[in-house]
């Protein structure tokens, strides 16, 4: 019986560390695999990314323009209403949670917005943070109603 006490590596799992600078013919002799002269053949040559041996760096020497949006966009979960029709029961309360819960949204610290791409055939109550206008009027079509979350 296999246990913590007895625990063996399969077979090819360990490899053997490689021997440096143990003669030529050990294949790893002479310069040991760091090529010859420079400056990372030195024991301490390996330098930071983006360094180039004290010459300006390139992420220095391009221009920095323009603006990036990313870190004020704010992250919208979108939900079809076609998709709320064939997931939903009839009367059936439609919130966060509940789309997390049938795997419609991913993430619960996103805005719920309701776009109205589908047909709506059933009467659902929905909670949602924003709402397209031509999914508002098939909801309202179909005989249900959209409150929008106060944020």
């Amino acid at each position: 019986m296999q246990g913590l006490h007895n625990l063996v590596a399969p077979k090819g799992a360990r490899k053997k560390a490689k021997r440096l600078g143990r003669g030529e013919s050990s294949g790893h002799g002479k310069t040991s695999g760091r090529g010859n002269k420079g400056q990372k053949a030195r024991k301490s040559g390996n330098v930071r990314i983006g360094f180039e041996g004290g010459q300006n760096p390139l992420s220095r020497r391009l221009p920095k323009r323009g603006f990036s949006n990313a870190k004020f966009a704010i992250p919208v979960g979108i939900v079809n209403v076609g998709a709320l029709s064939t997931t939903f029961d009839d009367g059936a309360v439609v919130d966060r949670a509940a789309l997390i819960a049938v795997g419609l949204l991913r993430h619960r610290n996103v805005k719920v917005k309701l776009l109205g791409t589908g047909e709506m055939t059933k009467k659902l109550v929905l909670h949602v943070d924003a709402v397209s206008e031509s999914a508002l009027a098939k909801v309202k079509s179909a005989g249900g109603s959209v409150e929008l979350n106060n944020a």
